[in-house]
């Protein structure tokens, strides 16, 4: 099963916001093989991002850290159509636009899961459900 990953994900397992977090974060990868993880490109801009402004990474730190994301897991591309998708979800769904990309390109990887603290929790779209880690929501879709 494919399971997409959300900046925030990403961001604790870099250790950003405790330890507690960071093991949590490290649990989650620890429960799918690598090819079954996607990352959304918006949540490794979003890293980058997070790491040098509340990280207080240098900027070589935190390409670093992007790089071996991306060199570690698939990647899902921002296109068009998932532009398109996003605006969708906006309009639809009320959703932040750069969340309904990272949803939006989720979907179109092929993902079952998307797992996120701060998404929707339970909402289901595109064969796309979003689970939280962090209220012990990790049941696969159903």
């Amino acid at each position: 099963m494919r399971v997409a990953l959300d900046t925030n994900i990403l961001v604790y397992a870099e250790g950003v916001n405790g330890a507690e977090r960071k093991q949590r974060a490290r649990a989650i990868l620890l429960d799918y093989a690598e090819d079954e993880i996607v990352i959304p490109v918006q949540a490794l801009g979003e890293l980058f991002a997070v790491l040098t402004r509340k990280g207080g990474w240098t900027a070589e730190a935190a390409r670093d850290a992007v790089m071996a994301w991306h060199d570690s897991f698939v990647i899902a591309a921002t296109s068009a159509s998932v532009l398109f998708e996003a605006m969708e979800l906006v309009i639809r769904h009320q959703f932040s636009f750069w969340d309904a990309i990272i949803l939006a390109a989720s979907a179109q990887s092929g993902c079952r899961l998307l797992i996120s603290e701060d998404l929707h929790a339970r909402f289901a779209w595109r064969g796309v459900t979003v689970r939280n880690p962090f209220d012990g929501d990790l049941s696969a879709p159903g």
